[in-house]
């Protein structure tokens, strides 16, 4: 057992808990910054240290890439490649490979896809890809799963559905093979798209190889916000209370909120950081984007209780100058105010956990929030 609920709120299926990690423990629920390829763009891994982090992603498929597992293995981890200290996340790939549509085939055996990066062939079984995180020293790694778009047929998605169980037995027996000195954990996916018998049979065979953790994919794939909401409600009553659940790709307040009130342990998204390079911030009033003429003479910061560099220091103003010039330093403040403000809304989440009040808190931050950028 590798996590504990430390306590349940009264009205809801939200929760706190602790996840047990070779390279430290992570308080739930925990968003996690993705560092796609090795780096939290725009943004020093001391920083995102600082802010609290002890957990973020890299991505099997783009290290795999590049810059490869022959420099990983030269430098022992990634860990120790990238200078970060904490835990790491890997993602199979799968969602990168699903992306690439008629670039990629998939097979009993694995996937075979062509690189982004040079166009040349590559084949993956989901064997290789636990290798491949082993070598990368993932915290916790994640099997090849089989990512399906939100508009396929029901045969299409039993399909998908059934190789990603069958990959998912193949890379246990693999996982269990790993070097004694590699004490890494697999998570398994969930599958079955949007009918809910296959992702009642999905999660039930997942969860009989009872793997340390258990992750809902297939969800914040293009579908609508009301869809969305009623899968994540019926795929989570499905998870054990004994298991951490991670939400995979979902990262905007309003989801995050979503989210935790099913009882979601864990999730990540490149959102924030994106935005952040783009000009637009996160605000408990919603999205601001710093590029509209409107901030030129502004002299407030960003959020005036945020303890971010951008806000302790900067205008409104003076970031809008920063975009407007394209000035690196721009994107790099915005990026460290985006996942300080989540961090730091995350905390509030768990405060309000633990006080029973998570209901009202949701309530009340969505009233002031919204999606709407001023």
């Amino acid at each position: 057992m590798i996590f504990k609920t430390t306590h349940k709120d009264k009205d809801t299926h939200a929760r706190t808990g602790i996840l047990t990690l070779p390279k430290g423990n992570v308080i739930t629920p925990a968003f996690m910054p993705v560092g796609t390829n090795g780096t939290v763009k725009a943004i020093h891994h001391e920083t995102v240290d600082n802010m609290g982090y002890n957990l973020i992603l890299g991505n099997t498929y783009h290290l795999y890439l590049r810059p490869g597992l022959e420099v990983i293995k030269h430098y022992g981890s990634l860990h120790k490649f990238s200078n970060w200290k904490h835990n790491i996340l890997t993602d199979s790939g799968g969602f990168q490979i699903f992306s690439l549509a008629t670039f990629r085939k998939i097979r009993e055996e694995g996937v075979r896809f062509r690189s982004h990066i040079d166009g040349a062939y590559h084949n993956l079984s989901p064997e290789d890809v636990v290798m491949v995180q082993e070598s990368l020293g993932s915290d916790i790694q994640m099997c090849l799963d089989v990512c399906t778009p939100p508009d396929i047929s029901y045969k299409k998605a039993l399909e998908a559905s059934d190789i990603t169980t069958r990959w998912a037995g193949r890379a246990k027996k693999r996982w269990l093979e790993s070097d004694e000195n590699y004490h890494g954990k697999l998570f398994g996916i969930m599958q079955g798209n949007f009918y809910k018998d296959l992702r009642k049979k999905s999660a039930e065979e997942i969860l009989s190889l009872d793997l340390p953790g258990i992750a809902i994919g297939g969800l914040s794939v293009g579908e609508s916000y009301e869809k969305f909401i009623e899968f994540l409600s019926y795929s989570a009553e499905l998870l054990p209370d004994s298991k951490p659940a991670y939400l995979m790709g979902i990262g905007t307040p309003d989801y995050i909120l979503e989210a935790v009130e099913n009882g979601i342990d864990l999730f990540d998204c490149v959102y924030a950081t994106r935005i952040a390079r783009n000009g637009t911030v996160f605000t408990k009033n919603g999205l601001v984007a710093l590029k509209k003429a409107i901030h030129a003479m502004d002299d407030n910061p960003i959020e005036k209780d945020c303890t971010c560099r951008a806000c302790t220091q900067y205008s409104r103003g003076y970031l809008r100058h920063l975009f407007k010039s394209n000035e690196i330093l721009g994107p790099m403040l915005a990026t460290e105010h985006n996942l300080n403000f989540l961090y730091t809304f995350v905390e509030d989440i768990r405060t309000n956990i633990l006080k029973n009040t998570f209901r009202e808190f949701k309530t009340e931050f969505l009233s002031k929030y919204t999606s709407k950028k001023s």
